[in-house]
């Protein structure tokens, strides 16, 4: 069954990125990423269906794009939003998933860019929403100047409390397109951080530590956040494993040693699979991530690990679905997910050979996986 799009005021500041460009956007339940973008990522995006189904496996699911389009006349977010989907929901195109299925999303979206009316939407967000999901816009990072966006599936959608790493990739970080200042600027985040040593750098994380959880860095849903300074400042080669530990284990969530390290051992099956499907193709990927979600909830992990236990066809990559057919549309609950993500900067490239750059990061990060989950 293609699935519906949102039917009113749906397009809401995204509050789960731990890393990336300011500007992302999603649907009121959270199940839709919107991600500012350039027509060479959108191009990857479709080639990589077309032509590479092994690697599209582990990048999100990809549903189609929206234009951004600059809106002068005072409209509001949410107006916008409401006046384009009573507008193309009733022609709205199909798209098919790389596994099959298809999803149903329009070719337009609206969003106004006039300070005044960027403070109307944010008044009207506090107003009309209290979950999780919606919060006032925090402009932390940089915009990407596009009119494009890809519309993906949320991998952090369907898990109770989700904890996200995202993994930056690559010793070196610039494409070959990039100018002067950029490669200067990269080659010195290369060679302060452990991108330099190990080929990747942990961009930020989110952890979760119990209901009314208190301390630095922690919000109030009691997720401790670690910020773009956590993994260039914090973390070198010599703690990389604490902080894999910091994401992976949390006592006072639930989230204990046994629980953790069969979340490492899950990851470690895909990173090794995703290992092994970039030894085999021939691309190049700056700055790519790896994009690791888990279960934050002990108990809730811990169930859903008993349930998959079970029914072992189910425990799949984040996908939650069982195995038996979608006529009851039954799913199961959560438990971890780790995909490909970024790609302003890849394409892919027959006769150069594997991204042996992103491979390093990859390779490094599987051997602390093993280190943790076989302890």
């Amino acid at each position: 069954m293609a699935k519906p799009l949102p039917t009113h005021a749906d397009l809401i500041d995204y509050n789960q990125a731990v890393a990336g460009h300011d500007g992302t956007l999603s649907d009121v339940d959270g199940e839709l990423f919107i991600k500012p973008c350039t027509p060479a990522e959108i191009a990857f995006y479709d080639s990589s269906i077309a032509d590479h189904p092994d690697f599209a496996e582990f990048m999100p699911t990809y549903m189609g794009t929206l234009t951004l389009d600059h809106h002068p006349n005072g409209t509001t977010i949410e107006e916008a939003g409401a006046a384009l989907l009573a507008k193309h929901i009733p022609a709205a195109e199909h798209y098919e998933h790389h596994n099959g299925t298809t999803i149903e999303a329009s070719g337009v979206a609206i969003f106004e860019r006039n300070e005044e009316a960027l403070d109307k939407a944010e008044a009207l967000m506090i107003a009309k929403h209290s979950i999780p999901e919606v919060v006032v816009p925090v402009k932390t990072t940089k915009k990407i100047v596009t009119d494009q966006a890809v519309v993906l599936e949320n991998a952090a959608h369907g898990f109770v409390k989700p904890n996200i790493m995202d993994v930056k990739l690559g010793v070196r970080l610039w494409a070959d397109d990039a100018k002067e200042e950029k490669r200067i600027r990269f080659n010195k985040v290369t060679a302060e951080t452990t991108h330099k040593d190990l080929g990747f750098r942990i961009a930020g994380m989110r952890v979760w530590h119990g209901e009314g959880a208190k301390g630095p860095d922690i919000d109030k849903e009691g997720f401790k956040i670690y910020d773009k300074n956590y993994g260039r400042v914090s973390v070198q080669t010599s703690n990389i494993e604490e902080a894999f530990r910091n994401f992976l284990f949390s006592p006072t969530a639930g989230v204990d040693e046994e629980l953790g390290k069969l979340v490492s051992q899950a990851f470690l099956a895909d990173v090794k699979r995703i290992q092994t499907v970039l030894e085999g193709q021939e691309s190049r990927m700056f700055s790519a991530s790896l994009l690791f979600v888990f279960e934050g909830d002990g108990v809730a992990l811990r169930t859903a690990m008993e349930e998959a236990s079970r029914s072992p066809p189910t425990l799949v990559n984040g996908d939650g679905e069982t195995s038996e057919g979608d006529e009851d549309e039954v799913t199961e609950p959560k438990i971890y997910a780790v995909k490909v993500i970024d790609f302003a900067h890849a394409e892919w490239t027959p006769g150069r050979g594997p991204d042996e750059n992103s491979l390093t990061g990859v390779r490094s990060v599987a051997r602390i996986l093993e280190n943790i989950g076989g302890a």
